[in-house]
């Protein structure tokens, strides 16, 4: 699988507009557009999540967690949710996209965007459901992944 976003170029600065608007944070919280291909044949779902491995709290950040992607998608526009797909809960207590915000003078933080391809049409995950158990499910049903990574610091 391929994964691509046309918001920003891998390895590139994710623009403030995907920033976090909240917590000292002025962006406007649109989730990045993403584009993906070669899915496995097999593929009946996707999903998508967005993780801080730099976040100063030991375990990482849960920044957007996007499950029962219909498996004809080959992407999502910017600030889009297929109908059929959840949003699960982020490390910010929420369900939904919660854009980057590191703290005021870290080095700039790594967010991994990755697409999984699925082996079944649905996960069994609500609003409430965390990025751990969301996680959990996604590996035990994925086919194939491809990653991104932009950075943001402030």
């Amino acid at each position: 699988m391929e994964l691509t976003s046309p918001s920003f170029d891998d390895g590139g600065r994710i623009p403030d507009r995907h920033a976090l608007r909240g917590l000292g944070c002025l962006g406007q919280n649109v989730s990045p557009a993403l584009d993906w291909r070669d899915a496995p044949e097999a593929t009946k779902s996707f999903a998508v999540t967005m993780f801080d491995p730099d976040a100063p709290t030991g375990s990482g950040w849960w920044h957007w967690v996007l499950v029962n992607i219909p498996a004809d998608a080959t992407g999502l526009a910017e600030g889009a949710r297929p109908g059929t797909a959840i949003a699960t809960r982020t490390d910010f207590g929420m369900a939904g996209y919660g854009g980057p915000c590191p703290p005021v003078g870290a080095e700039p933080h790594r967010y991994v965007i990755t697409v999984y391809a699925l082996d079944v049409d649905s996960l069994p995950l609500d609003s409430l459901s965390s990025g751990a158990m969301a996680g959990f499910m996604i590996n035990s049903h994925f086919l194939d992944k491809a990653s991104i990574t932009g950075y943001f610091g402030r």
